[in-house]
């Protein structure tokens, strides 16, 4: 049985397609791992990845990874999948998610794995009710493959989920693993918003048992408000904590929020206009 506390990428048994379910997507979420190789070009302290390596997305067989998203839809579809391996209350297919063990758009494949994505809604008339998301950080936007992948998912009606989890660059060295300056951060989050509907996704947390501090707030703010005025379409910020333990050994610097710190963090994002979904 599915739960938010075990996304397995082995449960259904396949390469490129796995079923989890999303706090953030609000039930049942078909992901497609392009990094079976447990390969990013980020270590972020908070990742769930086992094994994780330095590195970029494997060849991806476009075939397998078609058959395997066909032959499981149809299962979610057509059969009563969900019924056995969702809970009550969850037995809704929410989305079709480029998520994983890794940086999807690392992919050379990527565009045309958004092709046959997209091909694969329509042959199940999914329509707009399952929307195709892309879970990424953002850090190669500037290549113009990467980019002709987001313009097809947004003419699939798609969203992005933007990774931004500070403003500082000692910061993201220190949570997201790599030396990227904020203001790079910020021109590829406009960028990506300006080619298909983006939202800011961003994992709170504390470091080493103490909240984010007022000073790492402002500089993530500072980010967000500098992307918002490069224009393109924003719509708000996802912010979710810690609900599976940490695979790397960084992780052991990260724990939950408490309610009342998640509330403030998420109270302080309202205030400066954004709209805020939470997912603590």
């Amino acid at each position: 049985m599915l739960t938010v506390a075990n996304h397995d990428r082995d449960l259904a048994g396949l390469t490129y397609v796995y079923p989890v379910l999303s706090r953030r997507a609000g039930g049942v979420s078909v992901g497609i791992n392009l990094n079976p190789n447990n390969a990013c070009n980020w270590r972020c302290a908070y990742c769930q990845v086992p094994n994780l390596a330095r590195g970029k997305a494997p060849k991806i067989d476009l075939a397998r990874l078609e058959d395997e998203l066909r032959g499981f839809l149809a299962a979610v579809c057509q059969g009563e999948w969900l019924l056995h391996n969702a809970p009550e209350g969850a037995r809704v297919l929410k989305d079709l998610a480029f998520s994983g063990n890794g940086e999807p758009t690392s992919a050379v494949e990527f565009p045309e794995a958004v092709a046959r994505v997209a091909r694969l809604r329509d042959e199940f008339t999914l329509g707009s009710t399952v929307p195709l998301r892309l879970m990424t950080n953002g850090s190669l936007l500037g290549q113009a493959r990467v980019r002709a992948g987001i313009a097809r998912l947004a003419a699939a009606g798609a969203e992005v989920w933007f990774k931004v989890d500070a403003g500082d660059a000692a910061a993201v060295a220190r949570i997201n693993g790599v030396r990227l300056a904020p203001r790079t951060i910020a021109r590829n989050l406009a960028a990506c918003a300006a080619l298909c509907p983006t939202w800011v996704q961003t994992c709170v947390f504390r470091w080493d048992g103490a909240p984010p501090a007022q000073i790492d707030l402002d500089a993530y703010l500072d980010l967000i408000t500098r992307a918002r005025g490069e224009g393109g379409d924003i719509r708000g910020v996802l912010l979710y904590g810690v609900a599976r333990p940490p695979m790397l050994p960084e992780g052991a610097h990260v724990s939950p929020l408490t309610p009342e710190e998640f509330a403030a963090f998420a109270a302080r994002l309202q205030e400066k206009g954004l709209t805020v979904r939470v997912s603590p």
